[in-house]
């Protein structure tokens, strides 16, 4: 069963500001989270039930996931630094 997956407005406009080799491989993993979200490198974040990152390289992509709902939010996508988190 496939999820949904919705990405915010915000979210579309800074994929399009990544170099094309980053966006092509951001945009796989969004898809394979339609098949499976809690596969790949992901984390929970702590103190917040619904939150989680997937790691990407060097990119994170921030989402908040909806069981019932069989839905994915995709809040944000950061490239890591030393100050992301």
């Amino acid at each position: 069963m496939t999820w949904t997956l919705l990405l915010a407005k915000r979210v579309r406009k800074q994929l399009e500001r990544f170099p094309v080799a980053d966006q092509r491989r951001i945009l796989a993993a969004l898809q394979s989270m339609t098949e499976d979200p809690l596969g790949g490198d992901i984390a929970r974040l702590k103190n917040q039930p619904a939150a989680w990152r997937r790691r990407v390289g060097s990119y994170r992509i921030l989402f908040d996931l909806y069981p019932e709902q069989r839905s994915i939010e995709v809040a944000d996508i950061r490239r890591r630094t030393t100050t992301t988190y």
